[in-house]
């Protein structure tokens, strides 16, 4: 039986001395050598185990990040400290800004910039979560850190930090897992750079 799309004239090919000849033409081949090959793509979209698994990394990191939030205001009042060990104190004070103390009077501007950062990944992620297995890790890590801050600004105008370095502003769980997931995505960039 023919292949799809495969016309009998094909088999009207003459060799060097005229005398006709079968064409040989193989699946995924052209026989003129001037039309281009069609190659089949894997898709690069998001899976339900990559869903699954950024799912399960954002909610980790949203629990150990709401729970230290509530322990510290809980625990102590705004501005108390204690002292845990060399330069790091557990330090309780308020941020309105985003990481670091940075922009602490455009409370408006971040929450609009940390929303749209946060649906930009969700929309990246869909697109390109099963580019690198590490994606779901490290924009698990990106929105599990930016997504309890944005609830916490719009809540109640500020976040919580407390892990306090003394010569470094103090920040929270969420800033560390967004440090970390920025570090690995550029780590999986680097490595996938240097095998190429």
């Amino acid at each position: 039986m023919p292949a799809p799309g495969f016309s009998g004239r094909a088999s009207e090919s003459r060799d060097l001395l005229g005398e006709p000849r079968p064409v040989d033409v193989r699946v995924g081949s052209s026989t003129d050598a001037l039309t281009p090959i069609s190659v089949a793509t894997r898709s690069l979209a998001a899976r339900w185990p990559q869903w699954i698994a950024l799912g399960f990394v954002v909610g980790a990191a949203v629990l150990a990040d709401q729970v230290t939030k509530h322990i510290v205001a809980g625990q102590l009042a705004l501005d108390d400290s204690v002292h845990v060990l060399g330069p790091f104190s557990i330090h309780h004070v308020q941020n309105s800004g985003i990481a670091f103390g940075l922009f602490a009077n455009a409370t408006a501007l971040v929450t609009a910039l940390t929303a749209l950062a946060v649906g930009w990944m969700l929309v990246f992620f869909a697109r390109s979560g099963a580019r690198h297995p590490v994606l779901p890790v490290a924009l698990g890590l990106l929105i599990g850190g930016s997504f309890p801050n944005l609830v916490d600004r719009i809540r109640l105008g500020h976040v919580t930090d407390f892990l306090d370095f003394r010569y470094w502003p103090a920040f929270n769980l969420a800033d560390t897992f967004i440090v970390v997931g920025v570090s690995i995505l550029f780590a999986a960039i680097l490595l996938g750079d240097a095998r190429r």
